[in-house]
């Protein structure tokens, strides 16, 4: 039998940063966030992810978390 034990987690906000004039394309930028509590919600970090949204000059478009963990056999 397997255990997984919870590393570290890290947030994402992918930012709508327009459209490319010559391709046409959608542009994002992307803010990250290290040491994310393992522990929290989504409700939390989306409403850290909103907060945060309000003190940047581009629109949200997507919240990603990214999870790493050890397994291990016990």
């Amino acid at each position: 039998m397997a255990e997984q034990q919870m590393l570290g987690s890290r947030m994402s906000l992918i930012l709508d940063d327009g459209v490319d004039e010559t391709s046409g394309k959608q542009l994002f930028k992307t803010k990250g966030f290290n040491n994310v509590k393992t522990s929290a919600t989504a409700d939390q970090l989306y409403a850290i992810a909103t907060a945060v949204t309000g003190l940047q000059q581009r629109p949200l478009v997507n919240v990603e978390r990214n999870d790493e963990s050890e397994i291990t056999e016990v």
